[in-house]
């Protein structure tokens, strides 16, 4: 049996926070997340590419940061949800896995 690519990225994710990846087997859409963490609520979306727009917004505060600053990306929709993009390895590096 084949592994699957979104299998291996939400592998990859509960490895890189110490977590461990949930099984879709036995559970309802939305019951629990991908990865389960006692700090996180981890829900891993897998794409074949992600837009440049963001890697390209994630460079330029990677190169603003001064001194101890975090690189943060802020997407905010028009009237609506704010939501925050980071690097996995720097919010584990911040606060702990």
């Amino acid at each position: 049996m084949t592994d699957k690519a979104w299998k291996r990225a939400e592998r990859r994710v509960a490895d890189v926070f110490g977590g461990t990846r949930v099984p879709i087997t036995g559970r309802a859409r939305g019951s629990a997340p991908d990865v389960a963490h006692p700090l996180y609520a981890l829900e891993v979306k897998y794409r074949k590419r992600l837009p440049e727009w963001i890697k390209d917004a994630m460079s330029q505060a990677r190169a603003s940061v001064r001194g101890d600053q975090w690189p943060v990306v802020v997407l905010v929709e028009r009237g609506g949800e704010m939501l925050c993009v980071v690097d996995p390895k720097d919010l584990v590096e911040w606060h702990g896995r």
